[in-house]
């Protein structure tokens, strides 16, 4: 029974070592002997002096930047001076197997009958020979050096990934997924039952946030994103540990690398799973409110309530008295200003759980009063600590390793957790430069809210906002799971409506940079059309690729002809470079396969560009000889 008294719920603003830090620099300045401090008055002079003349550098005046170069995506010549003849080849003989319907959908069994009769060595140098060549960048970091080295030498970074996964089976995949779930219910059970003893009313779980076994294995129809399965803690350390060698391998091999995460791979994803669902009541509580002022529709970060009507609305539901709700604002010195937007609104709730075990809302369908926060038991407490201190050990080793780290995006059931984890790892380390990015994927309906909401947090406090803008790698699973379970479908209705919105949020971050230059974005996409729109919006804003406030980014071995012409006209551009032992990467290699088999108008265009440059190499005797 020790482990089912009422927890504190989530501390959701704490990241390890943020007060650690606090008491070391206390102590050092108490200790300091009068030496150190005249020590430390000379080191101010000097710095002084030092800024001094900095200033004076920077009055100087210096001539503007040259115009950017336009980049062609049709001269095959550019796209692949830095690619052999038989690379060229490779690729064609990979695209072209892709675009076959059979080979693609029985691809696994293939890929045993291959093993079987060519036994492990001879199927290996296939691989490489083949599409592990194409799209993988090698086995180690060791490896992947000479590869890394080459696209710098043309203008293209990297972001690195080491792409083992679980080769699961799907029963195997939703046994996992479950076997977890029904743990943690089991250790929360007679807990939840105190919490109704005591009268505290009970958490009704939304459909959304339910776990469904015809929904266990996550890799359902997702061909764009890595999949993680939660076994125990030592295999989230040993994740921790990979990501961070992809950290190492990065900040070794260039001075502006990136490195790729997913925090399933960090922790047990119910946590995230709990954790979002708080996050997306709170809000939705946020909306009902807006609502009932005559607000309903608004874009989020201009919604504003009248603080003297929502503390009247808050008591009138029961949340609180009148007099008890005043303190709750008056306290935390929020809506100073007569409103309160969704900025205040999440600072509430920060506060709230430091100094509250359950904290109530309306459930808005049934009229009810509920707990906002689940219970953790001792255990689930520790998991999630854990997982924390997992994430900051990474996000200090990019930042002393000079590397960007990218968190990527997942599904929606997690990511409003993944995106606030995110939000406070940026907070904490993106004080100097933009170190932590956040994904956010456009095809979802709250995107521009999401990133319109998180630039204005940066603006306000004063820190460094990172992006990637993707498209999303989840719309057929997601979509799917909605109509099954019976929730509203987060996705945009049509692949224009997504266009439509990656558009608007690009362009709100790029106006973000023009004004503030305390943002940066990465435009990850094979879309050659979106990339045209960024450049000229870059154009129209005098946003000089030589600033790097605007990357862009596509896989290793898809869309050269975009990539490469980018890095050559000097703008930031990378590859996401995957790298692992050929047995180990084959679920990877899976997914490449079926995306270019979607991908049908990108691969044709692409082969005729490499038919076209092998073409041309002939006639100009330049086949066997490399381009310059």
């Amino acid at each position: 029974m020790a482990g089912c008294a009422l927890r504190q719920p989530l501390p959701l603003l704490l990241l390890p070592g943020r007060s650690l830090i606090c008491c070391a620099r206390l102590r050092s300045t108490a200790a300091a002997p009068k030496q150190k401090e005249e020590a430390a008055a000379a080191d101010n002079a000097e710095a002084r002096a030092r800024g001094q003349a900095q200033r004076r550098l920077r009055d100087v005046p210096r001539p503007p930047p040259a115009p950017a170069r336009m980049p062609d995506f049709s001269n095959s010549r550019e796209a692949y001076r830095s690619k052999t003849s038989a690379q060229l080849l490779r690729s064609l003989l990979v695209f072209r197997l892709c675009s076959y319907d059979l080979l693609v959908d029985r691809h696994k069994e293939l890929i045993s009958l291959s093993r079987a009769l060519l036994g492990r060595s001879l199927f290996r140098k296939l691989m490489k020979m083949t599409f592990y060549g194409q799209f993988v960048a090698g086995e180690d970091q060791d490896d992947i050096k000479p590869l890394i080295r080459g696209n710098r030498a043309f203008g293209v970074g990297s972001i690195l990934d080491y792409s083992v996964e679980d080769d699961l089976t799907q029963e195997e995949a939703e046994t996992k997924e479950m076997d977890n779930v029904l743990a943690g219910q089991s250790a929360r059970g007679s807990c939840e039952s105190l919490g109704l003893k005591d009268g505290e009313g009970e958490v009704q779980r939304e459909k959304k946030f339910q776990p469904h076994r015809q929904f266990g294995d996550r890799r359902e129809s997702v061909i764009s994103a890595r999949t993680y399965f939660y076994a125990d803690e030592s295999k989230c350390d040993q994740h921790m540990e990979i990501f961070l060698k992809c950290i190492m391998a990065s900040g070794g091999s260039s001075e502006d690398g990136f490195a790729a995460i997913k925090l399933t791979a960090l922790g047990r994803p119910q946590f995230l799973l709990q954790f979002s669902e708080v996050l997306v009541k709170w809000r939705s509580f946020f909306r009902h409110l807006a609502a009932e002022q005559g607000l309903a529709g608004q874009a989020a970060v201009d919604t504003k309530l009248d603080l003297e009507h929502l503390q009247e609305t808050l008591a009138r539901l029961g949340i609180g008295t009148l007099d008890e709700i005043t303190h709750w604002f008056t306290g935390e010195k929020i809506g100073l200003s007569g409103t309160v937007d969704l900025l205040d609104w999440n600072s509430l709730i920060d506060n709230r759980t430091k100094v509250a075990k359950l904290f109530v809302v309306p459930n808005v369908q049934t009229g009810t009063i509920e707990p906002l926060l689940l219970q953790f038991t001792e255990q689930e407490e520790l998991q999630m600590k854990r997982m924390l201190q997992r994430i900051d050990v990474l996000a200090k080793r990019a930042l002393e390793m000079g590397v960007c780290l990218m968190v990527d995006a997942e599904q929606t059931y997690f990511q409003p957790a993944i995106s606030r984890l995110t939000l406070e790892m940026q907070r904490k380390f993106n004080t100097e430069k933009p170190v932590i990015f956040n994904t956010y994927q456009c095809y979802l309906r709250d995107a521009y809210d999401n990133v319109t909401v998180d630039v204005e947090l940066a603006r306000r406090e004063n820190w460094y906002f990172g992006a990637k803008l993707v498209r999303g790698a989840y719309m057929q699973q997601e979509r799917k799971r909605a109509k099954e379970v019976g929730y509203e479908d987060p996705i945009n209705e049509s692949y224009k409506a997504t266009n439509v919105m990656y558009h608007r949020c690009l362009d709100y971050i790029l106006d973000e940079i023009k004004v503030n230059r305390r943002a940066n974005v990465m435009v990850a996409s094979h879309n050659e059309a979106t990339v045209n729109y960024t450049l000229q919006r870059m154009h129209e804003l005098g946003l000089h690729p030589s600033a790097r406030k605007i990357y862009f980014g596509q896989l290793l071995g898809m869309s050269d002809q975009i990539t490469f012409p980018l890095g050559q006209a000097g703008y930031p551009v990378y590859k996401y470079v995957p790298y692992g032992p050929v047995e180990e990467v084959l679920p990877y290699l899976s997914r490449r396969a079926q995306e270019n088999k979607g991908m049908v108008a990108g691969t044709q265009r692409e082969r005729r560009l490499l038919w076209g440059e092998l073409k041309r190499r002939t006639v100009a005797g330049e086949l066997f000889k490399p381009v310059l």
